[in-house]
């Protein structure tokens, strides 16, 4: 990842990286996700990256994101 980009959510369950990564992209931020899960021992995180520059403007946006 290019270092102007920052995480602004971290998961290990795919499904919610993806609605994150959608709810900020809703808002007209660019976002990308980032796997790092080990395929064969399903470890580590999947990780949500904005630009620096939009970092707290996204991380308003997930404030809202509740998940049942």
């Amino acid at each position: 990842m290019q270092k102007d980009w920052i995480v602004v959510y971290r998961t290990v369950e795919l499904h919610r990286a993806e609605m994150a990564k959608q709810m900020i992209q809703q808002n007209g931020i660019e976002a990308v996700i980032v796997n790092q899960k080990d395929s064969s021992y399903l470890i580590g995180n999947i990780e949500v990256f904005v630009k620096a520059a939009n970092e707290t403007f996204a991380l308003q946006i997930l404030k809202n994101l509740k998940f049942e």
